[in-house]
């Protein structure tokens, strides 16, 4: 049998070559291309000469807050009347005792002055009460002050009393290459300060659901929990990120690592040490990237559709409507959505642009001056509550918690520290999803569902477990 299958397999082959006559050819490699070897016995590879400094540029930074735990239902079915009449008689077996206790935590930072302005990840030191940094060739912990943070990018600078520190040197980041050799420095799982090698894998990464300005370098050299606010640099010791998060179901490194680009954390890192906050632009559009169906309408798949146009703002000052396209400002190509987001946000407000875009294939060209982004208490994009930072959850944060699109809440982006908010016990991540009797889908459903009270059961959703606080 095996030699009939193999003749009708030859049978069927030659019948093919007959019915289509093609002579197919695949292309071989260059027969005399020589092997060449990096090194050999008389000297090693490394990269020593150029890590030994810039390893001196990278921090350990520990932190000590002050967080309220417990105060509502750790059961969801606890929380139910019928399982509460059952257990009667037994105390309340589904109410947690607010309890206070101290979290810590450890990171990374880099030294950007010889006078002590360090450079990390607003994460790191959100909320902290105590910052403590180490610095590799001193002895010691250094108390460290917060100058400034801006939790849209995910970035924040502090500042310890010393000087003569060995500053990084700045790459362009717009400069890096996949392919690129990069090393990640940084002080992962409290080890102790560490180098992992690897490569770019991508630029420009954006729509990950980690922060609202994302332009993520992404690598896979290994970047471990305490990595985070550590440099990302290249083969000559340069910066060229901000390492910042890892796309992990174990929590350890699977060669998924995001760095935020140096031009980004050199213009936000600039602004807050001159000013302690960082302020956008503001054009004042909703928009979205071209689909492929849409591609062909515009002649073009990059650029940034209008999608909506916000009312007393520079882009209805010059009169863009929703189904323009814009392909550029200054003169500087936009490639997608999240580009413009980030060229916008990167011009200080008060600027004026030129902003070209295409309408019924036609293009255009107005000058406009931006205006200051609004804070997020005052624009429908989030609001503040009792110390508390909420936002409309994106569809990649529903992805990224598995829920389903239709799936309801608030997402809360910061909480202040000794605000009444984490008194109450709320955390950052953590879900809004009912306000006494109402479901909550949007920041115009919480601010009706909040009116004229003065406390208010609030229902979360954290990790899997649903409970309630008042406050």
């Amino acid at each position: 049998m095996r030699y009939l299958l193999i003749a009708g397999t030859f049978f069927v082959s030659v019948l093919a070559a007959a019915l289509f006559d093609k002579d197919v050819k695949f292309k071989d490699y260059d027969t005399t291309m020589k092997r060449t070897y990096p090194t050999h016995k008389e000297f090693l590879l490394s990269y020593n000469n150029v890590l030994e400094d810039v390893r001196t540029s990278v921090v350990n930074i520990s932190t000590e807050k002050s967080i309220k735990v417990g105060g509502g239902y750790a059961n969801p079915f606890l929380g139910d009347p019928f399982f509460r009449e059952f257990f009667r008689g037994f105390g309340d077996p589904g109410l947690n005792i607010p309890q206070e206790r101290i979290q810590r935590s450890l990171g990374s930072g880099v030294i950007v002055s010889e006078d002590g302005y360090i450079i990390t990840n607003n994460h790191v030191v959100a909320g902290a009460d105590t910052i403590k940094v180490t610095v590799l060739d001193k002895s010691g912990e250094y108390d460290a002050k917060l100058v400034g943070t801006d939790a849209k990018s995910d970035l924040a600078v502090i500042k310890i009393e010393l000087k003569g520190l060995n500053s990084v040197t700045f790459y362009d980041s717009d400069k890096v290459k996949v392919g690129d050799i990069v090393f990640a420095l940084g002080n992962p799982f409290g080890v102790g300060e560490t180098i992992t090698q690897g490569i770019v894998s991508a630029t420009g990464r954006s729509s990950v659901g980690i922060v609202e300005y994302e332009d993520f370098i992404q690598t896979d050299a290994s970047i471990n929990p305490g990595n985070s606010g550590g440099a990302l640099v290249n083969s000559a010791g340069y910066l060229i990120g901000i390492n910042s998060a890892i796309i992990s179901r174990s929590g350890g490194n699977a060669g998924v690592g995001f760095a935020i680009p140096s031009n980004m954390v050199k213009t936000i890192g600039k602004t807050l040490i001159e000013e302690g906050k960082f302020t956008r632009a503001y054009l004042g559009v909703s928009i979205s990237d071209v689909s492929d169906e849409l591609s062909s309408f515009y002649g073009k798949k990059s650029g940034a559709l209008v999608t909506s146009v916000e009312k007393n703002t520079p882009a209805e000052k010059i009169s863009l409507k929703r189904g323009d396209l814009i392909v550029s400002v200054n003169g500087k190509a936009i490639d997608s959505a999240n580009m413009l987001r980030n060229v916008i946000g990167a011009i200080a407000p008060g600027t004026r642009v030129k902003i070209t875009f295409l309408r019924n294939k036609v293009l255009h060209e107005k000058s406009v001056t931006l205006q200051s982004l609004p804070n997020d208490s005052e624009i429908a994009g989030g609001y503040e509550y009792k110390g508390m930072a909420l936002k409309p959850m994106t569809r990649e944060m529903k992805r990224a918690m598995g829920a389903s699109d239709d799936f309801k809440g608030l997402y809360v982006a910061q909480v202040k520290s000794r605000s009444v908010a984490q008194r109450a016990g709320i955390l950052e991540q953590d879900i809004v999803i009912q306000v006494e009797e109402k479901e909550i889908g949007s920041i115009e459903g919480f601010k009706e569902a909040i009116k004229g009270q003065e406390k208010i059961r609030l229902y979360l959703y954290r990790r899997g477990i649903i409970f309630a606080v008042a406050f």
